[in-house]
């Protein structure tokens, strides 16, 4: 079970490629973008209808690379993911990975929602009766029938029932912060986050409501990954720390400079690391609170044994700091 909910928290940092990108394989062979990430090759925004083909037999052109070259190479293979445009492609891109699925992590599911996901969870749970190992989903939150407030509550419940009916195959729940930003006409500078915008601070608040206490909440895409005076690294850090504390795991990246960002953040403190020890060792049959590992706040058993699993778990993957 832990090593489980270990491999949900692993995700991390999800870079972002579109699939016609012939030089990812080489990437990853190479290991330039380390060794603490995780990589989707997309088929949906990133192409047009017109390279569709092309793009699933680079797909397909990717993952042979990559599989043949581990086969004789000790080589660090991050999860590898295909973000496909609908369910009916989800068949063809898996029957032509099906040499190479020994490294195919799952599927992930743009504008995952009430009139799609029973699509897509059949069509999921078909591919897994074939497979050789489970293939996973990461359903994206980002559809427009979550926005509108007088109908959110009823659309997210309906989402998660969808979801939990599949509950074994979800790695990660994602949310879209750029559409959902689009549909305010709203887009941040590198000196804000996504929480100054009030409508899509509310809107992922929501999200986590009816998510984060069951499944890893995965944040919004930072848009920046360059800046005269990387001006780009404190507002992404910023933003983290304001994932981290409201309860997402994780972030979408879209260039590899952001991958180190994201994971020297996803490190916990020492003080973090030496808390939950505490709490997760503690002594049941006496006292259920005490001085913390600092000396500077409580520590109490009852109130703080999610969190201090939590922090002992990405202590493990991330590091402490």
């Amino acid at each position: 079970m832990i090593e489980n909910i270990k491999e949900k928290y692993s995700v991390g940092a999800l870079l972002y490629s579109p699939a016609l990108n012939a030089k990812v394989a080489n990437s990853v062979i190479s290991g330039v973008w380390g060794s603490l990430y995780s990589l989707t090759v997309c088929l949906e925004d990133t192409i047009s209808s017109d390279l569709v083909t092309a793009a699933e037999l680079q797909v397909q052109a990717t993952f042979r690379q990559i599989f043949e070259y581990s086969e004789n190479h000790d080589i660090f293979i991050p999860r590898l993911f295909v973000r496909v445009r609908e369910p009916e492609q989800m068949v063809r891109v898996f029957d032509a990975l099906i040499p190479y699925q020994k490294i195919f992590t799952g599927f992930i599911f743009p504008k995952y929602t009430v009139t799609n996901a029973a699509a897509y969870n059949e069509t999921l749970c078909r591919i897994n009766d074939r497979a050789q190992h489970r293939i996973y989903m990461m359903p994206i939150l980002e559809s427009r029938d979550i926005i509108d407030f007088r109908t959110r509550t009823d659309v997210l419940g309906s989402i998660k029932e969808h979801i939990d009916s599949v509950r074994e195959l979800v790695l990660n729940v994602r949310v879209g912060g750029n559409d959902f930003s689009n549909e305010f006409a709203a887009r941040r500078h590198y000196d804000e986050t996504i929480y100054d915008i009030l409508p899509l601070s509310q809107l992922l608040g929501d999200i986590l409501t009816v998510f984060s206490r069951e499944y890893v909440v995965s944040g919004p895409v930072w848009e920046y990954f360059d800046s005269a005076d990387d001006e780009w690294k404190s507002g992404l850090k910023k933003e983290l720390k304001m994932d981290i504390l409201n309860g997402f795991i994780g972030k979408t990246v879209i260039h590899p400079k952001q991958i180190p960002v994201v994971n020297e953040m996803l490190q916990v403190t020492r003080k973090d690391f030496e808390d939950a020890k505490s709490i997760l060792n503690w002594d049941k049959s006496g006292l259920q609170v005490g001085k913390s590992y600092g000396g500077e706040r409580m520590n109490e058993v009852r109130t703080n044994y999610n969190w201090a699993e939590k922090i002992f778990l990405l202590s493990e993957i991330y590091g402490i700091r």
